[in-house]
């Protein structure tokens, strides 16, 4: 049974945290989805992922190609998982079940704390998923690090 883990961004926007949480991702084993809600936003979010450092490469790519169950790190607005994920990342306030969190390794939810409507969203799914049984951690920059503010 896996565990959903809240990333509250309001110091580095997503850009930059999410090829940290990739990276970690993929160090563990595991390969990723990284679940939007509009495709333009995961082209640019795409084109934004290789323009990491030079002596770094994060393998990834975007849903729809001939190659998408070969890619580590696969982005999408769909719910399946053709790459074989073992972890997805949320994003946008996408969707995420509580099911699909029992049934992974692991789900993240990435979202802007400098948008209202954002936080709104994050702390409805920290209800309904806690709610239903899963196991949660809410972790928050707001202090200059990474630190995890609560666990359900």
């Amino acid at each position: 049974m896996g565990a959903v883990y809240f990333y509250h961004l309001t110091r580095q926007p997503l850009e930059a945290t999410l090829p940290m949480l990739l990276e970690k991702s993929l160090g563990a084993g595991w390969r990723v989805v990284v679940r939007g809600r509009e495709a333009a936003r995961l082209v640019w979010l795409d084109e934004r992922l290789w323009l990491g450092p030079e002596d770094g490469f994060l393998p990834h790519g975007v849903a729809g190609g001939a190659h998408d169950a070969d890619q580590p790190v696969l982005l999408t607005t769909d719910h399946a998982r053709p790459n074989g994920a073992a972890c997805v990342m949320a994003i946008d306030g996408a969707d995420v079940s509580a099911e699909e969190v029992q049934s992974l390794q692991r789900v993240c939810i990435l979202f802007d704390g400098n948008d209202d409507a954002a936080v709104q969203v994050a702390r409805g799914q920290w209800k309904a998923l806690t709610g239903a049984g899963c196991a949660a951690q809410y972790w928050s920059e707001a202090g200059g690090r990474w630190e995890k503010k609560a666990e359900a």
